[in-house]
């Protein structure tokens, strides 16, 4: 396996835009890597992470509205290429001199722009190209020393650069497939403003977590918690790549699995990776420390810690079994994803959504040092890890499950007779959707059991009083944003019907049609 440089990243300040992730993974596609941070970053912290570009995202305030977020002029001297895109071509305008003021014409949704001069942004561009607007203020006059490259009805400055200082703005959103040609505008910053390779790959990635995982661990013994779902997998794969036999992984079974993931562990992971594992039984534990627990960030901080208690276990007895060739296990590994740590609060001051157990739920006083590799990865790019790495493709295609399992898709209390109902009716759906051949063509399908709510039904020509299953099935790209799936109608039925036929206790299935945002995918 050859090294790689790190890839210093392209910076996406986020000024509350609804696309901000959006952002990122655009860039990403464009094969460079990115990274996405607050607007209340300072232009010291910004460059302390070595951008190697920065793109100023969208936002719901006006620039001229009392404590609008504002970009420090300062941050346009550094020599880095900056992108501005709706309000943060309206910030960068202002930051730097320009006029913004209100049209009286608003824009909103599809609106054809006129380029008067494509420049390096939109090269490649025809004379006019539909857009995805979403504005009331617009740009009047560009900074001096910029040139405007086009205009729309409502915006007379509608992007503008200036090529010498590598600056460059537009007032429509790229990052959205409503803009046919925004992905090109992309990567004509990227590659040929910021003058970035597209060599963020798969390959690359790995090459580079490879060396820094060998260079980090030595000769030290490492433990890696997997559950058998594609993350911690590809986890376990990638460091398993760089330090061999040092690393063992643990599976606990902590009673809050669905039907056939332990067996489903051994017979596609193990087999075709080869990597040591070793099976811990804790479900009494978990359902002991659960018991009488319904608050969803409880369960989540207290799943959290006994995994941790457990891995700390089964580390004294990795080293014990390892005898005099034994060392100390000082790591840790987990299949943490770039959605975990957002959601989590990431760090980075945004909001908390919920704890991931993972990350917002460990114990604080963590014994081992942790190794993440797919901490800065969507979903989709630690697919592509996976198979680059010879993971099975049982595994890698597997629907998301969380680190937590079945104890967050319980509304209520964890007990074991409510686990059964739930894994008696969870079975039920994905034999559904693999037989109707839907396994990749939805995103994730979470069933969720409303254990403490009831409702009258009749079965039998009797009285029943039983719970509601909630169906859950969303499409989407990262977990960041999901739609519901729109299943057939046959499809739902025949999940209905077999579920309050086979499934004790169960007299009605209802479909959740939410997207993310409001909601998010788990119920809990």
């Amino acid at each position: 396996m050859t090294s790689s440089p790190s890839h210093r990243p392209v910076l996406v300040v986020d000024f509350g835009a609804q696309y901000a992730q959006l952002i990122a993974r655009r860039v990403r596609e464009a094969r460079v890597f990115s990274q996405i941070v607050p607007h209340t970053a300072t232009v010291d912290e910004i460059m302390a992470k070595d951008p190697a570009a920065i793109i100023l995202s969208g936002g719901p305030s006006s620039v001229y509205a009392e404590g609008a977020p504002a970009v420090d002029p300062r941050l346009f001297e550094q020599g880095v290429p900056v992108l501005g895109i709706c309000y943060g071509f309206q910030a960068m305008t202002v930051a730097l001199g320009g006029q913004v003021a209100e049209t009286g014409l608003r824009e909103f949704g599809r609106t054809p722009v006129n380029v008067c001069e494509a420049g390096v942004l939109l090269a490649g561009s025809p004379d006019e190209q539909a857009t995805w607007m979403s504005h009331g203020d617009a740009v009047h006059a560009a900074p001096e020393g910029f040139a405007v490259l086009a205009t729309s009805a409502g915006a007379p400055v509608a992007a503008f650069e200036d090529d010498e200082r590598r600056l460059y703005g537009v007032q429509w959103h790229p990052e959205v497939k409503h803009s046919p040609l925004g992905q090109s505008t992309l990567e004509n910053f990227l590659y040929n403003g910021a003058g970035l390779q597209p060599d963020w790959t798969p390959g690359n990635v790995i090459a580079e977590q490879v060396e820094r995982i060998r260079a980090r661990v030595g000769d030290a013994r490492v433990i890696c918690g997997l559950s058998g779902g594609v993350d911690s997998s590809v986890a376990a794969a990638l460091v398993q790549r760089a330090i061999g036999d040092q690393l063992t992984c643990v599976f606990v079974d902590h009673g809050l699995l669905r039907a056939g993931e332990a067996e489903q562990v051994e017979r596609d992971f193990v087999a075709a990776v080869g990597v040591k594992l070793k099976v811990v039984d804790a479900e009494e534990r978990f359902l002991t420390a659960l018991a009488g627990v319904t608050d969803p960030e409880t369960k989540r901080k207290i799943i959290g810690r006994e995994f941790i208690r457990v891995f700390e276990d089964a580390a004294r007895e990795v080293v014990a079994e390892a005898g005099e060739s034994g060392g100390e296990v000082k790591f840790l590994v987990q299949g943490t994803l770039y959605p975990d740590v957002v959601e989590s609060g990431g760090g980075e001051g945004a909001a908390n959504i919920k704890s991931h157990h993972n990350v917002g739920g460990l114990p604080d006083d963590l014994q081992f040092e942790l190794i993440e590799p797919l901490r800065t990865l969507f979903k989709d790019e630690v697919r592509s890890v996976g198979l680059e790495l010879g993971v099975p493709e049982a595994i890698v295609w597997r629907q998301p499950f969380p680190g937590p399992g079945l104890g967050i898709r319980i509304i209520g209390e964890v007990t074991r007779a409510r686990l059964d109902i739930l894994r008696e009716a969870d079975l039920i759906v994905r034999e559904e959707l693999s037989a109707a051949g839907l396994d990749r063509e939805i995103w994730q399908c979470p069933v969720v059991l409303l254990a403490d709510v009831r409702s009258v039904g009749v079965q039998g020509d009797g009285r029943t009083y039983g719970h509601p299953i909630v169906l859950r099935p969303v499409s989407s790209e990262d977990a960041m944003t999901a739609d519901w799936s729109r299943l057939p109608f046959e499809l739902l039925a025949q999940i209905s019907n077999r579920i309050t036929n086979e499934v004790a206790d169960v007299n009605r299935v209802v479909l959740d049609v939410t997207s993310k945002p409001p909601g998010t995918i788990e119920w809990e």
